[in-house]
């Protein structure tokens, strides 16, 4: 199998997790769409960026809790969902929905012992403090819990530069990793600091934001919910209220195809998907 063939194999998995998802929500009533450049993929491609190989969805906090909570125990025989408390190793702290019998291996899944699923990520949007200096706080304290997660779980992180200036944080991250491992004794304490984080009272606003990764500004929750319909892959399925708002929101210019330079595929290091076919090498 080459990479072509295992992406379109992997995004067809993913596919089929996400079709699974959506009439698991519709059974139960719950609100959600699709995030990120799986949005991105069903306006500007009607599908999956072609050489995108991940499948993200989001809820408001209300009905993520509530999906959370339900698909513990209620998603489809051969399906389930995966937390940080839930699954040893995990270091994300939002869900994953898991195609059971796969395997999906990166660097940091090998090194944090973590038997990853090909996966849905399910990320929670939060509404944000009115006050900007509770705001601020949040923000900080929330992302700061899932980027301490990753360096304790794993020693290789995906460091933002190359050359002299990778190195060097790539040391600091090796250096954080074992520092983390000495003082913190449970894993859960990453997931208990995040959500101690999350401000769910007093004075919210209307804009929201995912606090596990806040690489946007505050969107306003009326742009996102009630959702609107987009056809992925032969399949309507819930985006963005406004959706093209939102994807300017987020990308700016989203209807610009990338130079083929510009597009990234990144398979990990090894697939199983369950019926007898792999791609990569096994961990040994």
């Amino acid at each position: 199998m080459n990479q072509a063939e295992a992406l379109a194999k992997l995004q067809a998995t993913e596919l089929e997790i996400l079709l699974v998802i959506a009439a698991f929500c519709r059974e139960h009533d719950i609100t959600w769409f699709l995030e990120g450049g799986t949005a991105l993929g069903a306006i500007r491609h009607k599908g999956f960026i072609p050489w995108d190989d991940d499948v993200d969805i989001a809820l408001l906090r209300k009905d993520y809790d509530r999906f959370c909570e339900l698909a513990k125990t209620g998603l489809p025989s051969g399906y389930s969902l995966h937390t940080s408390r839930n699954t040893a190793g995990n270091a994300a702290l939002f869900a994953k929905v898991y195609k059971d019998g796969t395997r999906f291996e990166n660097q940091e899944t090998r090194e944090a012992g973590h038997a990853q699923g090909i996966f849905v990520d399910v990320f929670p949007y939060d509404r944000l403090p009115v006050d900007s200096a509770e705001r601020r706080r949040e923000i900080s304290r929330a992302s700061r819990a899932q980027r301490l997660s990753y360096l304790y779980h794993a020693r290789s992180v995906t460091v933002p530069h190359r050359g002299a200036l990778g190195a060097s944080e790539r040391a600091a991250c090796f250096l954080a990793h074992g520092v983390l491992r000495l003082i913190v004794s449970d894993a859960e304490w990453f997931q208990n600091c995040f959500d101690g984080a999350i401000v769910r009272e007093g004075e919210l606003s209307d804009e929201c934001l995912t606090l596990v990764w806040p690489n946007m500004s505050p969107i306003s929750a009326k742009c996102l919910v009630p959702p609107a319909v987009a056809q992925f892959e032969g399949h309507e399925l819930p985006v963005p209220h406004d959706v093209e708002l939102y994807l300017e929101h987020v990308y700016g210019d989203w209807r610009r195809i990338p130079d083929p330079e510009d597009r990234h595929t990144h398979l990990p290091l090894f697939i199983d998907f369950g019926d007898g076919t792999t791609w990569g090498s096994a961990a040994r």
